[in-house]
């Protein structure tokens, strides 16, 4: 949620930041100052109302106690009363509006997110192999078992079975020593949610096309533990920063709209394992934090022999809560083409202002709203489906990172059977 005293501040600059992001209709900003306006209208004269009303109450009370007559005391203050009655129902009316449209802003860009989407730059070879190439279904077989998923459950869903099921684990396992060695805490939140905590991560109001609701609880799962891990703290006031959090968990996504796009394989599933980092930070230092997530989310690429090029996302593309966002694109030898893989987002103070999470700096007594970051360490599927596509040998075999041996994972996969 932006700061209102911003709106208010410099309402010129705000919409100017909107329209960046591709936001031509400024209905909402227009109703958010106009309500602004009348608020700060009425809460000095409710206030001096209530001061009149306190006053009227008291030459009552004297009038009755010294025996004289309080028939106008009693008139005035009803007539207070009633005026002040009609501007408590106002302010609550202006409230009621002023808060779901302030929810409808999306965070404003920072001034080196891109206009478009540009590629920042390339590391490993975009190779296609000389022998015939295959793709990850290929070199899976029934290790990717999409046919008995669709039986179970529908289209997109897919038991991962065997060495695959076991090269999750080992990169899991990896991933979450990788991100203990930079700082982050282990978690592994719940999948449930309450709406609370996807308005505090900005993806209510804006994606429930995307999100599963349970019929009969007022509960959702979560697409990325980006909205458990930003609720941890959700209320409360941090005494030390950075804090950060690495976590496991299945998302769920409904990908509504997609139909006929990437339905081959498990690129674009309903159900998908991720390790998410989360962050939570002094605002002066966000902008370090977000190079530092994406430093973090190369390393693991680069160790897992991922070719990956980084892009600086276009503003009209950012999400609601999005300040700036990166993409790591792996490359795929069976498309020919990068895909994304993984992203990292600086959210500012947007998640935070929602959630009501504060910090109180050395020296200072007041709490300020503190700044949130987000990134994926590894979306499972999708990196299942770069390692197994970059590393495939002529006769159908995948040779597997050297980091994840140690984990339990074996030096390569045989060839999927015939």
């Amino acid at each position: 949620m932006l700061d209102i005293r911003l709106i208010r501040r410099d309402p010129d600059a705000v919409r100017a930041a909107l329209a960046r992001r591709g936001e031509s209709d400024v209905g909402v900003l227009d109703q958010v100052l106009a309500l602004d306006v009348r608020r700060r209208e009425i809460l000095p004269r409710l206030e001096g109302l209530r001061a009149e009303q306190n006053a009227a109450n008291q030459a009552i009370a004297a009038a009755k106690k010294s025996g004289e007559g309080a028939g106008e005391a009693i008139a005035k203050m009803r007539e207070v009363a009633s005026e002040a009655k009609a501007l408590g129902e106002e302010l609550a009316q202006v409230d009621a509006e002023l808060a779901p449209a302030l929810a409808q802003l999306p965070n404003l860009p920072e001034e080196s997110a891109a206009p478009q989407d540009t590629v920042i730059k390339e590391v490993g070879e975009a190779w296609v192999p000389e022998y015939e190439v295959r793709d990850h279904l290929t070199l899976a077989g029934d290790r990717i078992d999409m046919e008995r998923g669709a039986r179970l459950s529908g289209s997109r869903f897919a038991y991962l079975r065997g060495g695959l099921a076991r090269l999750e684990l080992s990169l899991v396992s990896w991933v979450m020593d990788h991100l203990s060695e930079q700082g982050f805490e282990p978690v592994i939140p719940p999948v449930l949610v309450r709406e609370e905590a996807l308005y505090g991560t900005g993806f209510l109001p804006d994606t429930e096309q995307q999100i599963y609701k349970l019929a009969d609880d007022d509960l959702y799962l979560a697409g990325t533990s980006e909205v458990a891990l930003a609720s941890l703290h959700a209320g409360e006031i941090l005494e030390e920063l950075p804090r950060r959090y690495a976590g496991f968990s299945p998302c769920f996504r409904r990908e509504a709209g997609a139909a006929g796009k990437d339905t081959r394989g498990i690129f674009r599933v309903h159900q998908f394992d991720k390790v998410e980092m989360f962050s939570f930070v002094d605002p002066e230092t966000s902008r370090d934090e977000h190079e530092r997530l994406l430093a973090i989310e190369e390393s693991i690429l680069q160790a897992l022999n991922i070719p990956y090029r980084v892009v600086n996302i276009a503003v009209d593309d950012l999400g609601a809560s999005a300040a700036k966002k990166y993409d790591c694109e792996a490359w795929l030898p069976s498309q020919q083409r990068y895909r994304e893989l993984t992203s990292t987002s600086n959210t500012t103070d947007y998640q935070a202002r929602r959630l009501d999470i504060r910090h109180r700096s050395s020296g200072s007594s007041k709490p300020e709203i503190l700044h949130t970051l987000n990134g994926t360490a590894v979306a499972v599927g999708r990196t299942l489906i770069a390692m197994l596509e970059n590393g495939q040998q002529e006769d159908g075999s995948v040779a597997l990172p050297e980091v994840l041996r140690s984990y339990g994972a074996p030096a390569s996969l045989p060839p999927a059977a015939a």
